[in-house]
């Protein structure tokens, strides 16, 4: 560029700019005329040269209007310029030119007459253009005058009513705004006061309020601000919500319902209440259990805090288990009856709310309502297996925290009262059986059963070894009913209430006949109940001054004219029975003088004898019974363990009275086990008596006694090492024998060989066999139907042997009491080959009346301490008889000869003594008379009715048989006879040897 202007600048040329600015703006933008038209038109051209020499244009000339064609011909020039090509060029670009505007006068020469109309057109426009000028002035002048006269004033009343009426809604907006900033204090009002659904109901109209009113910059803001308030109330109704699990209020809960249902979320609010159900369960024991851990560690240790609740349960201490499981019970109750109570709110509120849809929306809100219920029915009864789970497994975590094995009986009935209540909650919450809390239970009955067992026996073992088996004094009308222990058994009642308790009234059994949740509904709760007016529970079983006279009482019971004998624990339970009863009279002296000589009746002819070990045994039984009546899944072992104190105490009786003087002893059951008995006077009638098949202990009772003996009694403890081995697990099972008293002198002739104390234990076994028996329908009802037969093998073949032990025991007294060998010895001296019949008997008879009514004495000196009953009296009367006519018979057995007449003084002997006998006793027939008759006549018999009568007559022994056969020698039984009798009596006794 700097080249071509030096280059213009050396030929004095100028610039194209220069030149054109030479130019006048005419010249530069001239059309050309029409004489240089015509010249061009008259210029000879070949239309092709022409039409090349424009097509030889360069495109860009025709690109646009802004286009700088000096410039674009200086950017081409070359670096080194040519002046000849130069010119050359700029005269090809003049051709160009021409040729160009050539064509272009070509063109418009041809439009010149579309040009010359359309000019026309364009004159006939500006005419009518100012015709309508002219038009619209006019018009303005007369709008002009209207608006002035009329138009003017009308239309600014209206604009001014328009904007008045734009003002007041503006107003109105602005007002409704104000009360819509307002409104979070109105909110936290109504939430203060609990009222969610009118809270609710509010933050929902100012959201619908503020939907529309958007359009203001400042209701943005408002209704961010109204969701996170809606968002705070719900989490106020959840936190109501939970509130309702524990302390249920109708109000409370309402509204918390209808708050929900103006939120659309019902069934999420179900949701959330079970939630907070199981949550509440969760805290609640947690709280108590804690609680009073933390009572009972005494410091302010907070690793308890952060314990697991099982773990926690470990830490309760024995005497804090009770309170503290009364008052978990207590709080889960409230949770409950709280779930009951909502349950019950639903349904009411389900009845009220059953009415039929009208129009097409009203239809689909209640289809949408309907779902609602269906879906909130069988989430509650869902739920109430799913809460009843919670509260067992809590509760089982509680029971199996703690080792109860050591606990006090009344403690333990305590926590199955408490246990079985709970589990009758259960049933009549959701008709479950509550087998979690069966189990857990059971598991603890037995193991605390177990070791209260084993220490009651090894407690009865001492009371039976400190008994001085000594009277205790009841009255008349005693009956096991009256004991405490007892009285569940005359009341239909749950477990958990006590016998006081239960009033016969019309009120209590309608009370009854509701279930738990009917009768506690608004207040109270059924785990207060068993520890009311517990000091209530009384009785009165003591006999009580009820003679007719001092002399009297003292003559029948002296020792026992003050209560110094009586226990400490006997006194504290007999306390008045508020029966209104009036103690029953006894009878005059003349009256007791005039009953029958055998029956050695007291005053109180009817008070049972029983002593205070027998008392103990009763109230044990009835404990557990008690224990079975609560948790009946134990029945068996408890029933079993029943057995084994009766076992232990007809065993004790029979150790200590029935067997120590036994002339043949069992082979199993060891002889001479008591302290208290001397040397065994085995005489030549007693042996006589046991080997004639008339056995004083018969087959089911030494049954009885072996199996007991095996299977409760640990003979081991009674050895020397006894003390080296440890207990094997089948022992502890097993207590030692009972040894009798020292205090019990059973040698005295005086007191009958201790006849007293025998008849005081004999029939206090009795009597206590006859209060199982008066049992038995009501174990048989607890016994499980597999286990039955147990109980009937019990009955048959234990408790129904009771009174088979008066044959042994009063054996004893009979045998020591009549002195038989002297009366042998004087029976040895008389001559009995006598020729002449004899009027007179023999001394030993009267020597032997006389043994008897010593007997007779020494029975009515005892029945002054002692009631001997009829039937006991009779056993003592058969065996001393028994005992005396056998003795007549070995005595005859003794004779080495006699002669008819010896014998008819044998008879002339015997109906004597019976003559004499039967004034001292009442007992008929007199046992074993036929025993002695059929011996003395059997002398007279010959040679074949001798035979017979030795094969017929097993009852004799060998040596009675052998000396009958011996005396008749001579007399009309040959030496051959002789020998084939003795033959036969020897072919009877082979199989015996």
């Amino acid at each position: 560029m700097q080249k071509i202007k030096s280059l213009m600048a050396r030929q004095g040329l100028k610039s194209p700019q220069e030149s054109m600015a030479d130019l006048s703006p005419v010249e530069n933008l001239r059309i050309p005329s029409k004489e240089e038209l015509r010249e061009l038109r008259e210029q000879p051209i070949d239309p092709q040269a022409e039409q090349e020499i424009i097509d030889s244009i360069e495109e860009v000339y025709f690109s646009n209007d802004s286009f700088d064609m000096v410039q674009h011909e200086l950017e081409k020039l070359p670096p080194e310029l040519n002046l000849q090509e130069l010119e050359e060029y700029r005269d090809k670009l003049k051709r160009q030119q021409a040729a160009v505007s050539k064509k272009v006068a070509d063109l418009i020469l041809e439009k010149q007459p579309a040009y010359v109309k359309e000019l026309e057109r364009v004159t006939a426009l500006q005419t009518n253009l100012q015709l309508a000028a002219v038009i619209c002035t006019n018009a303005r002048r007369q709008l002009s005058v209207a608006k002035e006269g009329f138009t003017e004033a009308s239309l600014g009343l209206l604009a001014n009513q328009r904007r008045r009426q734009l003002l007041t809604g503006l107003l109105k907006s602005l007002r409704t705004i104000k009360t819509l900033q307002r409104t979070d204090v109105r909110l936290s009002e109504m939430l203060e006061e609990e009222d969610y659904p009118g809270a609710i109901q509010l933050c929902l109209e100012c959201q619908k309020a503020a939907s529309t009113f958007k359009h203001y910059s400042c209701i943005s803001e408002l209704n961010s601000k109204l969701q996170d308030t809606l968002e705070q109330i719900e989490e106020q109704l959840d936190v109501a919500l939970s509130k309702t699990c524990k302390h249920f209020d109708v109000a409370h809960y309402t509204k918390v319902q209808l708050a929900y249902t103006l939120l659309g979320k019902t069934q999420t609010a179900m949701d959330q209440l079970h939630m907070h159900f199981t949550q509440a369960i969760h805290n609640t024991v947690f709280q108590v259990v804690l609680g009073y851990v933390e009572l009972c560690a005494g410091n302010a240790d907070t690793k308890f805090q952060k314990m697991q609740y099982k773990d926690l349960c470990t830490h309760i201490t024995p005497d804090s288990y009770i309170p503290c499981l009364t008052d978990l019970c207590k709080a889960l109750w409230e949770v409950m009856l709280s779930y009951h109570r909502t349950m019950q709110w639903h349904e009411e509120h389900d009845k009220l709310e059953t009415t039929p849809a009208s129009d097409g929306a009203a239809a689909a809100d209640s289809d949408e309502l309907v779902v609602d219920r269906s879906y909130v029915k069988k989430k509650l009864e869902h739920g109430l297996t799913r809460i009843w789970q919670d509260v067992q497994l809590k509760v089982k975590a509680y029971i199996l925290g703690t080792d109860m094995s050591n606990f006090k009986y009344d403690d333990f009935i305590v926590v199955l009262d408490v246990i079985s209540r709970l589990m009758q909650v259960g049933e009549e919450f959701c008709g479950s059986k509550s087998e979690v809390l069966q189990e857990s239970i059971k598991r603890q009955s037995i193991n605390y059963f177990k070791n209260y067992h084993r220490a009651r026996l090894e407690e009865l073992r001492m009371f039976l070894e400190n008994e001085t088996w000594e009277l205790c004094p009841v009255k008349s009308n005693f009956n096991i009913a009256q004991l405490h222990e007892f009285k569940f058994m005359g009341q239909c009642r749950s477990p958990s209430v006590s016998p006081s308790r239960q009033a016969v009234s019309s009120t209590s059994q309608a009370q009854e006949e509701l279930s738990l949740f009917q009768q506690y509904l608004q207040e109270g709760n059924p785990f207060e109940m068993h520890i009311e007016h517990k000091e209530e529970e009384t009785e009165d079983v003591l006999a009580s001054n009820g003679y007719e006279s001092d002399e009297l009482e003292k003559s029948v019971y002296q020792d026992y004219d003050s209560d110094s004998d009586v226990p400490e624990e006997l006194k504290q339970d007999y306390v008045d029975e508020q029966t209104g009863d009036a103690p029953l009279k006894s009878a005059s002296r003349e009256t007791i003088r005039s009953k029958k000589k055998s029956d050695y009746n007291l005053n109180k002819t009817n008070a049972p004898i029983l002593t205070n070990t027998t008392l103990n045994v009763i109230r044990l039984v009835g404990k557990y019974m008690q224990m079975m009546n609560i948790l009946k899944p134990i029945a068996f072992d408890v029933i079993h363990c029943v057995s084994q104190l009766f076992d232990y105490y007809l065993y004790a009786v029979y150790t200590f009275f029935g067997r120590n003087d036994m002339p043949v002893p069992s082979p199993s059951l060891p002889a001479h086990g008591g302290r208290d008995a001397g040397p065994a006077r085995v005489v030549g009638p007693v042996c006589l008596y046991e080997s004639s098949g008339l056995g004083l202990i018969s087959s089911r009772l030494r049954t009885t006694l072996n199996r007991i003996q095996e299977s409760l009694i640990d003979m081991e403890a009674v050895g020397e090492n006894a003390g080296v081995h440890g207990q094997t697990e089948d022992r502890k099972e097993k207590v030692p024998s009972p040894h009798l008293s020292q205090l019990v002198v059973l040698t005295n002739s005086g007191t009958l060989y201790g006849l007293a104390q025998r008849v005081v234990a004999t029939e206090s076994l009795v009597f206590l066999a006859e209060q199982f028996e008066s049992l038995q329908s009501h174990l048989d009802t607890m016994m499980p139907a597999a286990k039955k037969p147990f109980l009937q093998q019990f009955y048959s073949q234990t408790v129904s042997t009771a009174s088979e032990l008066r044959k042994p025991i009063y054996w004893i007294v009979a045998a020591k009491a009549i002195d038989y060998e002297q009366m042998l010895l004087m029976m040895a001296g008389v001559k009995w080959d006598i020729r002449e019949i004899m009027s007179q008997h023999n001394v030993y008879v009267d020597v032997l009346l006389k043994e008897f009514e010593q007997f007779n004495k020494r029975l009515a000196d005892v029945s002054r301490h002692v009631r001997i009953p009829l039937p006991v009296s009779n056993v003592l009367w058969e065996h001393c008889i028994r005992l005396a006519n056998r003795t007549l018979v070995e005595g005859y057995a003794n004779v080495k000869k006699c002669s008819n007449e010896g014998r008819a003084l044998m008879q002339l002997d015997f109906q004597q003594f019976l003559m004499k006998l039967e004034k001292l006793t009442d007992l008929r027939p007199i046992p074993d008379k036929e025993f002695v008759e059929t011996y003395i006549k059997a002398y007279y018999l010959t040679e074949n009715d001798m035979e017979q009568f030795i094969k017929n007559h097993r009852e004799y022994s060998m040596k009675q048989l052998a000396n009958l056969v011996n005396v008749c020698l001579g007399s009309h039984i040959n030496k051959k006879a002789r020998q084939k009798l003795l033959a036969a009596i020897d072919d009877i006794d082979r199989p015996k040897r």
